[in-house]
């Protein structure tokens, strides 16, 4: 329902409250009198003025409007969460990332390469895209599925949706408050999820997404972000990891994010493993 239908529903409303409340003490007296069906006792009844009942209405209007047309982000926890135990704690969600998605980006040497959202300098993103050159940190390699079992885009990301839907949450001790996959496009090969952590709902964004026609090959690119703070303690190699796993079993290409190449993450969030 967008914001149009919204004000449509409640001024319609508003009309139709005004003309039946519209009625003053004043006139309810002067009703009475003259023979109405309102009883003496309801004379002593302050029944709401017009204006007031207009602004009761338009109160009552912004909070639906503001309801209806709350961000996807600032909605409820995600029902596949592994406990309700913190849901009286405050949320620390975050908004979600300008720039997601497969877009014209700049390397560090100003030439301009079709990728995901480059990572910044904190310890707490990967991006396959990434230069390895300009950031190592954070480049991972990408995904590639098994050509001889998959032999088109659409079946390759059909079962990476599967992989990502039964992904569990609380796995590593990670992603306890659920997750939710916001867009899944197999045609033109992109998935966007979006994980939670259960205590204090920290979301971080997830994507996958072949660049490019269809004569590339069978390459996935990977992105996986945390939107608050500078460490993620690990966070987001494990979940690469866990579903880099699942993808391999399935015969996939897909190293995930390696301690020997990526030491100085390790370090900086304190982990040993991922």
């Amino acid at each position: 329902m967008n914001l149009v239908t919204v004000t449509a529903i409640t001024l319609a409303t508003i009309s139709s409250s005004v003309a039946f409340t519209g009625v003053t003490r004043t006139d309810t007296a002067s009703a009475s009198a003259s023979g109405s069906s309102l009883n003496d006792n309801s004379c002593d009844v302050d029944m709401p003025t017009r204006r007031e009942t207009l602004q009761s209405w338009l109160a009552g209007a912004a909070t639906l409007s503001t309801g209806l047309l709350a961000s996807p982000d600032q909605a409820a926890a995600f029902p596949n969460k592994i406990s309700n135990q913190y849901d009286d704690r405050p949320k620390q969600r975050g908004t979600k990332p300008i720039g997601l998605g497969v877009a014209k980006r700049k390397d560090m040497a100003g030439e301009e390469y079709l990728g995901l959202k480059p990572c910044g300098a904190a310890p707490n993103c990967f991006c396959s895209t990434d230069s390895v050159e300009d950031s190592p940190d954070t480049n991972i390699p990408p995904f590639k599925w098994p050509t001889n079992q998959l032999t088109s885009r659409e079946a390759a990301f059909q079962q990476l949706y599967e992989v990502v839907k039964a992904y569990p949450p609380g796995q590593s001790n990670i992603d306890g408050g659920g997750f939710d996959i916001v867009a899944y496009d197999p045609k033109a090969g992109y998935i966007y999820v979006q994980f939670e952590s259960l205590k204090n709902g920290y979301v971080d964004d997830f994507e996958l997404a072949v660049i490019g026609d269809k004569n590339d090959g069978n390459v996935v690119q990977v992105r996986s972000s945390s939107r608050l703070g500078y460490l993620d303690f690990g966070v987001n190699a494990k979940r690469i990891n866990y579903l880099a796993k699942e993808l391999r079993s399935k015969g996939w290409d897909a190293p995930g994010v390696q301690l020997e190449t990526h030491r100085g993450y390790a370090e900086e969030n304190g982990v040993k493993a991922f």
